[in-house]
């Protein structure tokens, strides 16, 4: 199975996992403060930074992982995304973090040390290429805009802006997903091998960068949906350099269709049920407009907890990048990991289980509208709707950050024809 190139859950999911190949040892690595940077120049150049393009890592638990992002990037059974940028002459370089969960801000420090530092070593005056996928997108368009905007630092040097599957306008992580996962830490969180996975998890809902991403969070269950406050006072300072670094072209694509086509998850229907040695018919439904019932949480001998919202959009099914996890037994995806930790938590999972749902929505990856909007979610995009210079969206709703030949080469033309 291709594993994406950010792979959301990462170390805190449990089960089997694909085990990756090595990637090929780096031209050069940068040590950076926060962080890491893999330089591979391109044939073409002589071991040289000519044509620098950088390439951010998004969200996830823990510190970057090279093999994950250039078996994601260049191993994925569908297009070679580095090869091809190498083809035309350009140098990658991959962008990781010590600590994926880390402000999005923080992590942009990071971003702008190495903007600086590639062009401190670029050979000639070509301007750079930086982006990102997934939560990258944002780090890099925010070092940018900072760049531009803090008269204490050089200028960026960069011509272009890509993001790839990036929540520009805010990710949705299923509030019936986030309340299982709390309440589940809750309750078994000390048990001595599934407890630390359930903590683990519940942090990574719970990080900084989750709640800075995350268009509706809550950090307990009981609590009330809504932008965290880290959010709140992340698009403040967003607001506060201008949105967008204003200089550069902004490009980017969307791993779902632009059609306003859902992927096929009905509203307000259980996606996965549960009854066992520690549940007692517990359940998770998918999001539906107005008042629902979204979760039912019982520990055996307790009484049941009720988990309701109001006034979300039936966002599960929406057009848009979904949740993936790679494993040799299969994408377990949001709803799907639910039924994992159940199953570990020694109880039965329905059959039928709807594993998936939309992680960013299409109108979030490409800048098109505001997620809370049932009516914006599900229309088709026009050129007009977006805030960027150019953007794709793919042909089918697929795995969130997965490399494909129509989105890459799309990415690389849009590169080459800059020159």
């Amino acid at each position: 199975m291709s594993a994406p190139v950010v792979d959301v859950w990462g170390p805190v999911a449990p089960g089997a996992r694909s085990t990756l190949p090595p990637a090929p040892e780096p031209h050069d690595e940068w040590a950076l403060a926060g962080g890491m940077a893999w330089v591979y120049y391109s044939p073409l150049n002589r071991r040289q930074l000519v044509r620098p393009v950088i390439l951010s890592d998004g969200f996830s638990s823990g510190s970057s992982d090279l093999d994950q992002l250039w078996h994601g990037l260049e191993e994925n059974g569908d297009f070679r995304f580095i090869s091809e940028l190498h083809a035309t002459g350009r140098d990658v370089i991959i962008l990781g973090y010590t600590d994926r969960t880390a402000s999005i801000t923080a992590n942009a420090e990071t971003a702008v040390e190495c903007i600086r530092r590639a062009v401190a070593e670029r050979v000639g005056r070509a301007k750079l290429v930086v982006g990102g996928f997934s939560m990258g997108g944002l780090v890099t368009r925010y070092a940018l805009a900072k760049m531009e905007q803090d008269p204490t630092l050089p200028d960026h040097e960069t011509s272009i802006h890509l993001s790839y599957d990036s929540p520009h306008h805010g990710a949705w992580f299923p509030i019936s997903l986030q309340a299982f996962t709390h309440y589940a830490t809750d309750k078994w969180g000390d048990a001595p091998t599934l407890g630390p996975v359930l903590r683990q998890f519940s942090g990574l809902l719970n990080s900084t960068a989750a709640k800075q991403m995350a268009r509706w969070h809550i950090e307990k269950v009981g609590e009330t949906p809504a932008p965290a406050p880290e959010r709140a006072e992340f698009l403040k300072e967003l607001d506060a350099l201008g949105g967008w670094p204003r200089s550069v072209r902004k490009i980017g694509v969307a791993n779902g269709v632009g059609t306003g086509k859902g992927n096929g998850v009905k509203p307000g229907v259980v996606a996965v049920r549960c009854d066992g040695e520690t549940l007692h018919d517990t359940w998770l439904a998918t999001q539906a407009q107005g008042a629902q019932e979204v979760a039912r949480l019982q520990k055996t001998g307790e009484d049941a907890v009720s988990v309701r919202t109001n006034g979300l959009p039936e966002i599960d099914g929406a057009p848009g990048g979904l949740f993936v996890m790679p494993s040799p037994v299969g994408d377990t995806g949001s709803f799907g990991l639910a039924g994992l930790l159940m199953t570990l938590l020694g109880n039965t999972v329905d059959p039928d289980v709807i594993t998936t749902s939309c992680f960013i929505p299409s109108i979030s990856a490409v800048a098109a509208g505001e997620i809370g909007d049932p009516k914006a979610l599900y229309r088709a995009i026009g050129p007009d709707h977006s805030a960027l210079d150019a953007f794709l969206c793919a042909g089918r709703n697929e795995g969130h950050t997965t490399m494909t030949e129509e989105l890459g080469a799309w990415i690389v033309n849009e590169i080459a024809s800059a020159d």
